[in-house]
């Protein structure tokens, strides 16, 4: 008869879960995506945003889950961090912000019209539509780009894989050239983010330029 204790008797190993990749491994990725960004395009996204700025146009954005976030979080970017007292604001509407009407729009319509609806009651000729898609082939981002060209609209795209349907909609379009949904979104973001510090300098630098111009112009006359 044993005398050892069941507490004591030796169990089977337990198997350990595969290794998952680390945060090294998965930010190495976003920093080879990132050094194949368009960056040339991104730039002529900034230069179309500066104009619309600099005319007084508006500026939509609208995207879904993560990317609702981000036109949210853009909106918020470019419409209180431009801000320079006494000179103009960002004329900037995030499609995403308003529950109430994007659902009853939903309820009523179609989830597949609920920015376009809404792009219905606001949007002009030259006016700017950015809309944020990784897989570029959301019905209800593709509807709004569609309407936004037949009204003369300047449309922009950011999004990933290979550009999907919202390429052939917009004027600018930036594809992240990866196949990896967090690290498109990751780079949304830092994409976005160069946009709004690209034209938040080129802001202060014409708010300094016209404090220069008044100081002068006060320095002549006394």
């Amino acid at each position: 008869m044993s005398t050892v204790s069941n507490h004591t008797k030796t169990t089977k190993a337990i198997a350990r879960p595969v290794e998952a990749p680390g945060a090294e491994a998965y930010l190495q990725q976003v920093s080879d995506v990132l050094k194949r960004l368009p960056f040339a395009l991104i730039d002529q996204v900034t230069d179309g945003l500066w104009n619309a700025y600099r005319e007084d146009r508006a500026v939509y954005l609208f995207g879904n889950g993560g990317s609702a976030a981000l036109a949210s979080h853009c909106a918020c970017d470019l419409g209180k961090g431009t801000i320079m007292n006494g000179h103009r604001r960002f004329r900037v509407l995030a499609l995403t912000d308003n529950l109430p009407l994007l659902t009853a729009w939903a309820n009523d319509a179609s989830f597949a019209d609920v920015f376009a609806e809404q792009l219905r009651s606001f949007l002009r000729k030259d006016d700017v539509v950015f809309a944020f898609s990784a897989s570029g082939n959301s019905p209800n981002v593709l509807n709004a780009l569609s309407l936004a060209q037949e009204l003369g609209a300047l449309t922009i795209g950011l999004t990933g894989f290979q550009g999907g349907k919202m390429k052939a909609l917009c004027g600018l379009c930036v594809v992240i050239p990866s196949e990896n949904m967090q690290v498109i979104e990751d780079l949304h973001l830092s994409v976005t983010h160069s946009i709004f510090t690209s034209l938040r300098a080129r802001i202060v630098e014409v708010t300094s330029q016209r404090r220069l111009a008044v100081a002068a112009s006060s320095r002549g006359s006394s």
